[in-house]
């Protein structure tokens, strides 16, 4: 199967933000691809609470989600929206950040909300408070499409590998990471951990990626994809785009067989 992942430059206006990513999700379309994944809050990057309150919607309302999954259906492929900010009923006023999984017919097969909040320090003049304006999730999720399972996180879930563990378990074959990476974590960390989860799960890591200046934060783009062996197969370094890769499930099961650490686990006691 031919994947395709989109890196944005998400603003603070869904509409305009919109048309830019529909854009490339048709050319991503028209160049073969049949699953295409963008990246975190494809439709509103923003650290204003009262920008957002005015912007955002709840899921059924949301224009984003509306033209996507038309968008999908008309195109005739497979798309994993990496998140979308969405108001909530919730009384404290908390948004969600929610993935979406939506088949060729444009209908959505899996939810998943965030579960980690990406509650740091990483210096005196940059911090980030998740937790305040969004609410964290509690369930994994594994999706399906077109024969492939795919285990559903997104960004700061990738420093907690037994979410990954427990997905490969399920069945998963993909798992997708589409990211708002702050810069100083992703020159740091970013592809260590990515090839970390691909390495550990025997799986395919897709991890579209926002990039460049946003209204208030930077991010680092290079969105990355990875084969169950760990070895990068694209990495788009920065701008925005799109990059290409190929699917292999035999790949998935090659990888599991010669190193089989997956499946491996042992009870222990302590600490």
């Amino acid at each position: 199967m031919k994947a395709a992942l989109l890196q944005l430059n998400s603003g603070d206006c869904p509409a305009e933000n919109l048309v830019r990513t529909t854009a490339l999700i048709e050319e991503a379309a028209a160049s073969g691809a049949e699953f295409i994944a963008t990246p975190e809050v494809t439709n509103c990057v923003s650290v204003s609470r009262a920008r957002q309150m005015e912007v955002l919607h709840v899921e059924a309302d949301d224009i984003t989600l509306t033209k996507l999954r038309d968008l999908a259906a008309t195109l005739g492929v497979n798309l994993l929206i990496g998140s979308l900010a969405l108001k909530t009923k919730d009384a404290d006023g908390r948004f969600a950040n929610r993935s979406f999984l939506i088949d060729r017919s444009g209908n959505i097969t899996a939810r998943y909300d965030k579960i980690h909040m990406f509650d740091v320090t990483l210096s005196e003049a940059e911090y980030y408070q998740e937790s305040r304006g969004y609410r964290p999730g509690s369930s994994a999720v594994l999706g399906r499409i077109d024969g492939l399972n795919i285990g559903m996180t997104i960004c700061y879930d990738v420093r907690f590998p037994h979410l990954y563990r427990a997905l490969a378990q399920g069945g998963a074959e993909v798992l997708m990471v589409p990211s708002a990476f702050a810069v100083a974590t992703g020159k740091a960390h970013w592809e260590t951990l990515l090839r970390a989860r691909a390495i550990e799960t025997g799986c395919y890591v897709l991890a579209p990626a926002q990039w460049g200046a946003h209204e208030g934060r930077e991010t680092y783009g290079h969105s990355l994809a990875l084969d169950p062996w760990g070895n990068v197969l694209s990495d788009f370094g920065e701008g925005v785009g799109v990059s290409y890769i190929e699917i292999d499930k035999n790949q998935v099961l090659k990888a599991r067989k010669r190193v089989p650490a997956w499946g491996h686990n042992q009870p222990f006691e302590g600490p």
